[in-house]
């Protein structure tokens, strides 16, 4: 008896089709095998498809591989629990891992050995079966605390002010895991039943501050076709985490302020103040007194939100928890994409201790994800590594290519400007949102 019910594979080559046709035909009741993806629809109507197998590139004369990544969304938002194997060239594994982050449960590399192929397969059929399936690249749900003394340190503090309801600034540089604290925080304190209300400060435009923190009414302004409850208002009986505090408008921040002070907001386009209670909890990669001192933060919010200050140092300055984190990122991403790694060798872990790490803990958590996904063995090696060992931290005085003078235009033009991405982004000559999207791209 056959162990599996219809195997869909996509792929536009007739040959691929024939090859996968004949070596998964005795572990599946039928092999459904098309060459246009058109049809996936209808097929997954019409027959219970317990695996996808999906080529990445359809159209004659495009190997970009955003076809797959088009098709993979549409498929994992129709029937979310069957698992796709991506089956890509050797040149496009980045694209396929990026793949893997988006849902897809394996990929295959042209030319396959037959067993891998048939063994990811049957994995993927059988974990579905099992009902184990897993969304990919989750957030770890707990704060990275790490062994190093300076988070020790941190950590009996946060477990002091916790439970209070005192304002807390929590600084440290992008990647270093400042929402995480701040939820840790929450969910220590006497709140945490409570809603936690998140605002980006850096990814919200500016002339949509306002309605984000205080709501507005119907008819306050173009567009404006119904009332809406403001963050701030949401999270009233909670916490308010206002990230990237830095980068508030400096005639916002003085609404801002009085809203503090006088637990209440108005709405755009109403009078009527209404009571609020929250625990603000904000973060930050500037230098606030600097952008005090330069007149584009106001002094007494800075003292208003800074009742408590937390800092979070960089991951270079606390190499003793990278084998700590790295071990824990290891365990997560193996669970999630269903490897049997188990470790590094010493050599791999001396190349993430030498690593600078400027993107910090979000770097190192993207390279162990990553080389978690390409890992066939039980333990990761430097090789795995290879983006890091050949790339080089790039240096302000001789950026090598495009992508390093660009990071170095960027980073100088922050550092300039005190931290204030909307002078910054003027500065550069592009859009305050443009400047967030790539500080996040090159770990800024």
């Amino acid at each position: 008896m056959k162990r599996f019910n219809t195997l869909l594979v996509v792929d536009d080559n007739c040959a691929v089709l024939t090859a996968l046709s004949l070596l998964l035909r005795n572990d599946f009741e039928k092999v459904t095998a098309i060459r246009s993806p058109s049809r996936i629809d209808e097929i997954l109507r019409c027959e219970t498809v317990d695996c996808v197998l999906l080529d990445m590139n359809f159209s004659a004369g495009i190997n970009s591989g955003n076809e797959g990544i088009f098709w993979l969304n549409h498929i994992k938002k129709k029937s979310p629990d069957i698992p796709v194997i991506l089956i890509t060239a050797y040149a496009d594994i980045e694209l396929a891992v990026r793949g893997i982050m988006e849902g897809a449960a394996d990929f295959i590399v042209k030319p396959w050995e037959n067993s891998v192929l048939v063994d990811k397969v049957t994995r993927a059929c059988k974990k579905r079966r099992a009902g184990l399936s897993k969304t990919p690249a989750g957030n770890d749900a707990g704060m990275l605390w790490g062994l190093s003394p300076e988070m020790s340190l941190l950590r009996e503090t946060v477990i002091k002010v916790a439970p209070t309801d005192a304002n807390i600034l929590i600084t440290g540089e992008n990647g270093t895991g400042k929402e995480l604290l701040a939820r840790e925080i929450h969910a220590r304190s006497a709140r945490s039943s409570r809603p936690c209300m998140q605002v980006d400060m850096g990814s919200v435009t500016e002339s949509l501050f306002e309605s984000e923190l205080f709501g507005h009414v119907k008819g306050a302004f173009t567009n404006a076709m119904t009332d809406r409850t403001g963050k701030i208002e949401e999270a009233s009986g909670g916490t308010l985490f206002l990230d990237e505090i830095g980068n508030l408008p400096l005639h916002l921040q003085s609404k801002l302020l009085t809203a503090l002070q006088s637990r209440k907001v108005v709405k755009v386009g109403s009078n009527k103040a209404v009571p609020v209670d929250i625990r603000l909890i904000c973060a930050t990669n500037c230098d606030l007194p600097s952008m005090v001192t330069q007149g584009s933060f106001r002094e007494d919010l800075l003292y208003r939100i800074n009742t408590i200050h937390l800092h979070l140092p960089p991951l270079r300055e606390r190499r003793d928890d990278i084998p700590v984190l790295a071990m824990r990122f290891i365990q997560q991403f193996s669970d999630i994409y269903n490897r049997d790694v188990k470790g590094m060798t010493p050599a791999a872990e001396r190349l993430l201790l030498d690593y600078p790490w400027h993107g910090n803990i979000r770097e190192l958590r993207h390279a162990v994800e990553k080389a978690v996904i390409l890992s066939d063995s039980d333990m990761l090696t430097p090789e795995l590594f290879s983006s890091l060992s050949h790339r080089p931290a790039p240096s302000p005085r001789q950026p090598s290519t495009l992508e390093d003078m660009e990071r170095v235009m960027i980073a100088d033009a922050i550092k300039s400007c005190g931290g204030n991405l909307s002078a910054a982004a003027q500065r550069l000559g592009i859009t305050r949102q443009t400047l967030y999207n790539k500080m996040k791209r090159y770990g800024l």
